[in-house]
């Protein structure tokens, strides 16, 4: 053997030794390896099945190539149900009994999953489902049926979303008659109830209905006037059903359909010939994010299977195949066995049911399973309450061509355009069936229909509102009156039309056939397709009937007799004024009396020389006479007039509102009403009146009146013979009606009778129709733009023509009074402003005293200087007025007029002497020759002394005191250096000295 054979063989036999070592290395690991044995139950015939069983297993096959760590691998059992719910249940049963399975994927539908829910709670194996989608599943409460998926209800909120955005206010729910199509109808009656939607009837399709019986119901559905639809089945019955409805017409203009998930999810399964049929379908569509996840996963999956198209539940399938095996890894040291129990009868009479395996690993997978959280290719996959929720969907128009998305739907936004928007609560633009853009208004009056028929109330009295004559012969119905005009014209202007007939709400010998209340509810009935006339909206009726807007005036009054209290009496002049008013006001006249007093006495020297009593006499008259005329003699001081102007100003206010107070009294302020309150009508126990049929009834008893006190009317006229009976005659004292009611009566009596107070609220006259009823909005708008033009205004003129001959009578409960609030500022404006004027004065004195009191002037001796001369005039005149009181005096006390003619001569001063050399001059005059005639008058006269050239003379008055012998020198004060014009006076008495005052 060479060196080369021997090396080969030692290498061949290293090469041996290498490969058994792996090969017992390699079965090794594989029996470290734990099989998990987990169950599939789906209709492996069904296409969608087939994709989401192909989803399955590249889930898992793609998890361990990645996890191929993990002590466990999970090994399919699949198992056929062929499409029923026994097939189901047995494979379900083989499974767990004979193949030991952990957990079960399945089933695909909604019918099969209850047996199995059943059969998984009680041999504790999780049935985990990613198709079935009925909230009725939730009914079994299972801890151990795991939805991967999303359940049903969570697309009604978006649906509603949708009714709401376009105002519907109907819609006929159209579904399979299984528990797939039941299980969203309760969810679908609470979310439009919170929309105020109503659901007018419920079409039930079996899932082998035939195409006549389909037909069948959907013309009985194209009789009802609701044109909106919603629709919630698979795609093989929901394609036969549009291909129908397109067929009878049902897919045009005026029509608006809308498709749960349940189609939409898998209308790519129906064709583009189904397309066509469903053109301006609207549908609700499950949502996926476009994360990395989804997009590797549709790469991968293109490349695996070409040109398939993975569809929703194929997503949901992958990732409940990563989530049981991310569970059955986590328990992987616990015992997956079965506990077999046996339970057969002595006679050896059992089913598999008795013999029913219980898995010990159940709890731990369950678990396990509600605690999982990963991110999946269909998004965040985290149970709460054993199923996935769902927070976004798609909201498509389904076109010939395809689908186009017109917005989305967010669970805590609603509506929206795109997915970054918060705020729109819009959709995109829709094209609805019929190739229009023209929202439907969601309802019609169908061709064929019957008229609607409105009730309205049979009266005795008030026809101006509503009036029902039937002819004898013909039992044709005259129905007039202001309601009834309304309704016709509201119904006019409809933008579409809307037969109607009246009937009247009788019995058949022609009386009412019950009040309004019972009216109304025979409209909840469905008696009546509504009700015209009188009839109030009220908050228990709206429990029953749809209300549109109101078109009358609204409220309910007390209305009671009025009488004449005319203030008459001897003190009636005191009235006008509060007691307090007439005490501030006597009080203010003897103030501002004090404050003339104060400010006399200290401007005039003179007016302390009269008697007190004078001094008081004069103020005070003086005050209060401002009240009647104005002096014309005027004041001393500058203060005083200023004083007085305000005053007079105040009193003439006082005067000015006496006047027109008292004049208020005597002749305007006649009628008041004989109860001023419903207080008194309570307590005093008289009768009220109210109108027959009327809520009113009910009301009263409720406000605490005894239904024996309470008396019917029929008409205006019977409530004016009540009211003249009164109360003692059995009569009545008030009535208790609403406003409109109430103003016809005062058009014809609003002189003797009024309103009173408390004005209960009332929302007035309205047109019932039954809840959720179409009409409604469009009739509210058509009121609304009649009572804002003028056609209500003539209508109201036709009907209640008498009433703008009457004013509304406006009484009060108590005579007008002026009081001190009234007059406050002017009161505080006089008191501020004398105090003024008295501190001005006061500070003024005080100022002139002091520059009068300087240290040198009061001892200066006279002298030859200008000082001197001043002084000396100022000595002269003090002797002369001295002299001339000492004249006066003796001149004789006889006051009787003298035939003398006396001189009181007004002297300038002359020369150039400056400033200082002014002085006051004292000059007499002499009598004339004929002295001691009787009719000789006294004289003016005007002196020039000094130089002519000089125009700063100081002018005097010199008072010529007459005596019977001879004229007595008088006194003259300096006033100003302007020559006054004498002028010639008669003098009819002595003027004593004292009496005399500056001109």
């Amino acid at each position: 053997m060479s060196f080369s054979d021997h090396i080969v063989s030692r290498s061949l036999s290293i090469w041996l030794f290498i490969f058994l070592v792996f090969l017992v290395l390699l079965g090794k690991s594989q029996k470290e390896v734990l099989q998990v044995k987990v169950g599939v139950v789906l209709d492996t015939n069904l296409k969608i099945a087939d994709l989401s069983l192909r989803a399955i297993n590249m889930s898992l096959s793609e998890f361990y190539n990645t996890h191929n760590g993990f002590k466990t691998r999970i090994v399919l059992d699949i198992r056929n149900s062929k499409g029923t719910v026994v097939g189901a249940a047995a494979s379900a049963l083989y499974l767990i009994n004979k193949r030991k399975v952990v957990a079960i994927i399945g089933p695909g539908s909604s019918m099969q999953a209850p047996f199995l829910i059943n059969l998984g709670n009680q041999s504790q194996v999780p049935i985990i489902s990613f198709s079935a989608t009925s909230p009725l599943l939730d009914s079994l409460r299972s801890p151990y049926f795991i939805r991967a998926t999303h359940d049903d209800s969570a697309q009604v909120h978006a649906i509603s979303a949708i009714i709401k955005s376009f105002r519907w206010r109907e819609v006929v729910p159209i579904y399979v008659d299984n528990e797939f199509g039941e299980g969203i109808l309760p969810y679908l009656v609470d979310a439009f109830q919170e929309i105020n939607v109503r659901i007018r009837y419920r079409s039930a399709l079996s899932l082998h209905s035939s195409d006549d019986a389909i037909k069948k119901e959907l013309y009985r559905l194209m009789t009802m006037p609701t044109r909106v639809f919603i629709v919630h089945m698979l795609p093989d019955l929901g394609s036969r059903l549009f291909s129908i409805a397109r067929e009878i017409g049902m897919i045009n203009k005026g029509y608006a359909w809308i498709v749960t998930n349940g189609i939409v999810d898998l209308m790519s399964l129906m064709g583009e010939s189904r397309l066509e049929d469903m053109h301006g379908v609207l549908g609700v569509k499950t949502y996926f994010s476009r994360s990395k996840e989804l997009a590797y996963l549709e790469a991968r999956w293109r490349k695996r299977f070409g040109g398939e198209e993975l569809k929703h539940f194929g997503y949901w399938a992958y990732d409940t195949a990563t989530a049981l095996a991310l569970s059955v890894e986590e328990i992987s040291n616990v015992n997956m066995s079965f506990n077999t129990t046996k339970n057969i009868t002595r006679d050896d009479i059992g089913t598999d049911l008795d013999d029913l395996d219980v898995a010990l690993s159940g709890p731990k997978l369950l678990q396990a399973l509600a605690t999982v959280s990963f991110k999946g290719v269909s998004g965040r996959f985290q149970l709460k309450n054993g199923k996935l929720e769902a927070t976004t969907f798609k909201i498509i128009n389904i076109e010939e061509s395809g689908e186009r998305t017109v917005g989305f739907w967010k669970s805590k936004v609603g509506l929206v355009k795109r997915l970054g928007e918060n705020s729109s609560r819009r959709l995109r633009p829709i094209i609805w069936p019929g190739d229009t853009t023209l929202v439907p208004k969601g309802w019609e009056i169908p061709t064929n229909g019957k008229k609607l028929r409105i009730a309205v109330p049979k009266k005795d009295g008030f026809n101006n509102f509503v009036k029902v004559i039937k002819d004898a012969n013909t039992n044709a119905l005259t129905v007039t009156g202001f309601c009834i005009d309304i309704f016709d014209t509201v119904m006019r202007q409809m933008p579409y039309a809307v037969p109607y007939e009246y009937v009247s709400f009788e019995t058949p010998d022609g009386k009412p056939d019950g009040d309004y209340d019972k009216m109304v509810h025979k409209v909840f009935l469905g008696e009546f397709d509504g009700a015209v006339g009188d009839t109030t909206i009220l908050a228990n009726r709206s429990h029953y009937v749809d209300f549109a807007l109101p078109y009358s005036e609204t409220g309910v009054v007390f209305v009671v007799p009025v009488e004449d209290k005319r203030e008459k009496g001897e003190w009636v002049f005191l009235k006008p004024l509060t007691m307090e008013l007439w005490f501030i006001i006597a009080a203010a006249f003897i103030y501002i009396g004090i404050m003339v007093w104060v400010f006399e006495y200290i401007a005039d020297d003179l007016f302390s020389t009269h008697e007190i009593d004078e001094r008081i006499s004069n103020v005070f008259y003086f005050s209060f006479s401002t009240l009647f005329f104005a002096h014309r003699k005027p004041s001393k001081s500058v203060y005083t007039r200023t004083l007085v102007v305000i005053w007079c100003f105040v009193v003439l206010i006082l005067t000015q509102s006496y006047t027109a107070t008292l004049t208020s009294m005597l002749t305007v302020q006649e009628l008041r009403p004989t109860v001023r309150h419903m207080d008194e009508l309570r307590k005093s126990g008289v009768n009220i009146g109210f109108q027959e049929g009327s809520f009113t009834f009910e009301k009263l008893k409720q406000e605490g009146f005894k239904e024996s006190r309470l008396k019917i009317y029929n008409s205006p006229e019977e409530m004016r013979e009540l009211f003249l009976k009164k109360s003692g005659n059995g009569g009545i004292d008030a009535a208790f009606d609403e406003v409109p009611y109430v103003k016809i009566f005062m058009a014809k009596y609003c002189e003797k009778y009024t309103i009173i107070e408390p004005r209960f609220k009332a929302d007035g006259f309205g047109f019932a129709f039954p809840l959720g009823s179409p009409l409604v909005p469009d009739i509210s708008r058509q009121i609304l733009n009649l009572t804002e033009g003028e056609t209500m205004r003539a209508i109201e003129n036709k009907w209640f023509v008498g009433e703008k001959h009457c004013l509304d009578p406006k009484t009060s409960d108590s005579p007008i009074q002026l009081d001190r609030s009234s007059f406050q500022a002017l009161f505080m404006i006089v008191f501020g402003i004398s105090l003024l004027l008295l501190f001005i004065m006061l500070s003024r004195r005080r100022y002139l005293e002091r520059g009068r009191n300087t240290p040198g002037d009061a001892h200066d001796p006279p002298s030859d200087g200008p000082g001197g001369q001043a002084n000396t005039g100022a000595n002269q005149n003090r002797d002369v007025s001295e002299s001339g009181e000492e004249a006066n005096q003796g001149g004789g006390g006889d006051d009787e007029a003298d035939d003398n003619k006396h001189h009181i001569v007004e002297v300038s001063e002359g020369g150039n002497a400056g400033v200082g050399d002014e002085s006051d001059h004292i000059v007499e005059g002499s009598e004339d020759d004929n002295v001691g005639d009787g009719d000789e008058s006294d004289h003016i006269e005007e002196l020039s002394v000094g130089d002519k050239d000089d125009e700063a003379n100081n002018i005097g008055k010199v008072n010529q005191l007459p005596t019977v012998q001879q004229s007595q020198p008088g006194l003259v004060h300096r006033r100003s250096k302007k020559l006054i014009i004498s002028k010639t006076m008669p003098l009819r008495k002595t003027v004593p000295p004292s009496r005399m005052h500056l001109a």
